[in-house]
C-alpha cells in the first residue's frame, strides 16, 4: 500500500482525533496570525456527515501537533448561505487561516474576499472554490482519474452495456460536478457505445433525500443495471436501498464510499468494489498547507514545496480549474479481498 493508505499510520491518527458535530475549538489564544495563540478554522459542507467528521479530525490532529488552535465548523444544511454565516463569524475572530469546502464554487468568493482583504489566508479543501476566491486547494486525488475510474468499474460491472445512473451529493459541489464531466468524456468513449447514462440525481449529501432518489431510480429505471455514487452519504444510502428491496446482485452500485459504511454491501456483493481516499490524511494534509501559508512558506504558487508531517514532502501543481492545488495522492480500490482490513479503520 502508498505511503497514503499505511494501516498503522491510520490508526495513529484516528487515535489522536476527538471529532466534533458542529464546532470545536481546543488550546491556545486568541491572537491571530502565525504566532504560538493562532487559531486555524474548516468550515466542512454540513452536519451529520462521517466524511467530514473524518475530515475535520484529520485538520485538527494537524493543527494541534504544530501547536496551534483547531476550529471546526460546519452548518446544519450544505448551502452556500448557510457557510457564509459562518465564514462572517470567523473572519470577526480574526483566525490566521480558513480552509473551506466549498458548498458552492463561486457563491462564497464575496465573503471569501473579505476574508483575505482582512489578512485571513483563505484556502479550499475537498470541494474547491473559484481560484479567485483562494490561494490554493487541497485535492484528495486527480479529478480526470476519479472520474474515469468510476465510469471504467461501471462498464466492468455492467459487462460492458446496459443503463446506469450516477447519484451525486449537491448540483453545485464543485468536486462532483467536475467527476461528473470526466465521466461523460470518458462515457463518449467509443468503448462505452452501449453504456447509457439515463440520469443523474441529486441527494445533496443528506442520508435521506439520497436514500429517496436512489428508490427514485430504481423505479423509473426498471432495467438499471449499476448506480455510480462519488459521495460517501449517497454510495451508502444506495446499498441501503438495493439491499432492502432484494436487488442485491441485479443492480450494483460502486462510488466512493468510507470502509466503515460499506463494508456490509461489499461482503454482500451488493457493491463488489468502490474507491476513496483517506479522509483523515486529507484534512490533515490541509492543517499542514494552511499553517504553511500563514508562515510564509508557501504561497499558493506553482511549484511551491513544503513538507506535511507524517505525510512526507509535498508540490504545489495547477489545478484544472486554473487555480492552483495540492494532491494528496491516488484513489485506493477496496473491495471483498481487503474491506476486513480496513472496515474497523476509518
Amino acid at each position: 500500500m502508498s505511503k497514503f493508505f499505511t494501516k498503522a499510520a491510520l490508526v495513529i491518527a484516528i487515535m489522536a482525533i476527538a471529532l466534533p458535530v458542529a464546532l470545536f475549538a481546543s488550546g491556545g489564544g486568541e491572537k491571530a496570525g502565525g504566532g504560538a495563540g493562532a487559531k486555524y478554522a474548516i468550515v466542512f459542507k454540513n452536519t451529520g456527515n462521517p466524511y467530514g467528521d473524518k475530515q475535520m479530525g484529520g485538520f485538527k490532529a494537524g493543527i494541534e501537533e504544530q501547536g496551534f488552535t483547531a476550529i471546526l465548523q460546519a452548518p446544519a444544511q450544505p448551502t452556500a448561505e448557510a457557510q457564509i454565516q459562518i465564514l462572517e463569524s470567523l473572519i470577526s475572530q480574526k483566525v490566521a487561516a480558513i480552509c473551506i469546502v466549498g458548498n458552492d464554487f463561486d457563491a462564497l468568493q464575496p465573503v471569501l474576499t473579505k476574508a483575505k482583504n482582512a489578512g485571513i489566508k483563505v484556502f479550499s479543501l475537498d470541494s474547491s472554490v473559484n481560484p479567485a476566491s483562494r490561494l490554493t486547494h487541497v485535492n484528495q486525488a486527480d479529478s480526470e482519474k476519479i472520474g474515469r475510474t468510476l465510469v471504467e468499474a461501471a462498464f466492468d460491472m455492467a459487462k460492458g452495456s446496459g443503463d446506469i445512473a450516477i447519484l451525486s451529493a449537491t448540483s453545485q459541489a464543485s468536486n462532483q460536478n467536475l467527476w461528473i464531466d470526466y465521466m461523460k468524456k470518458e462515457l463518449a468513449l467509443p468503448k462505452y457505445a452501449s453504456l447509457k447514462l439515463v440520469k443523474i440525481a441529486y441527494g445533496d449529501d443528506l442520508r435521506d433525500k439520497s436514500v429517496s432518489e436512489a428508490e427514485g431510480l430504481l423505479a423509473s429505471f426498471p432495467n438499471l443495471k449499476v448506480i455510480i455514487a462519488p459521495t460517501t452519504v449517497g454510495i451508502a444510502a444506495a446499498g441501503k436501498v438495493i439491499t432492502d428491496k432484494g436487488l442485491i446482485g441485479k443492480v450494483l452500485i460502486t462510488g466512493l464510499g468510507l470502509p466503515s459504511e460499506m463494508a456490509s454491501y461489499i461482503e454482500s456483493g451488493a457493491c463488489p468494489y468502490m474507491f476513496l481516499w483517506n479522509p483523515i490524511d486529507v484534512g490533515y494534509l490541509g492543517a499542514y498547507v494552511g499553517v504553511a501559508l500563514v508562515q510564509g512558506k508557501i504561497t499558493g504558487a506553482v511549484g511551491d514545496k513544503f513538507k506535511a508531517g507524517r505525510l512526507g514532502d509535498y508540490t504545489i501543481t495547477k489545478a484544472p480549474d486554473g487555480g492552483t492545488e495540492v494532491l494528496l495522492g491516488p484513489p485506493f480500490k477496496f473491495d471483498a479481498k481487503n474491506i476486513a482490513d480496513w472496515k474497523t479503520v476509518y
